[in-house]
């Protein structure tokens, strides 16, 4: 489960990044650029596990959202919807935008959590039955 822990690892490095660089104050952080890292780097941790659960189709390209997306439509709706989320804020909002809102890291920042979590019951299931 490499994966799960370089994927932990990378919301570690996000957090950290929010937390120690982009200098919140008031509920908002006052540097884009380490809100574009810390949203890059969260969301580099969810493909990591996702590319786990999924498998890697296609090594030389990256997958798109798109095809993302229709893999998680025919795993789980819930996990569909955390991923969603995730890309939205974490990707778009944050690593494009650089937008400055801690409460919305704070629910990118959740929803890649939540989908660690869930890859990691979902891959220990695999591994029981397999035995």
């Amino acid at each position: 489960m490499e994966a799960i822990s370089e994927a932990r690892r990378h919301i570690a490095n996000a957090k950290d990044f929010l937390s120690n660089n982009a200098k919140k104050q008031d509920g908002l952080y006052q540097d884009k650029k380490y809100v574009k890292i810390a949203g890059h780097t969260a969301y580099t941790g969810i493909l990591l596990v996702l590319n786990a659960l999924l498998g890697e189709k296609n090594k030389k390209t990256p997958n798109s959202v798109e095809w993302y997306q229709s893999e998680l439509s025919r795993v789980d709706k819930t996990l569909l919807a955390k991923f969603t989320t995730a890309y939205q804020v974490l990707h778009l909002d944050m690593g494009y935008q650089g937008t400055k809102s801690a409460k919305l890291a704070s629910v990118g920042l959740k929803s890649a959590e939540q989908i660690i979590d869930w890859v990691e019951t979902r891959l220990a299931k695999t591994q029981l039955r397999n035995q």
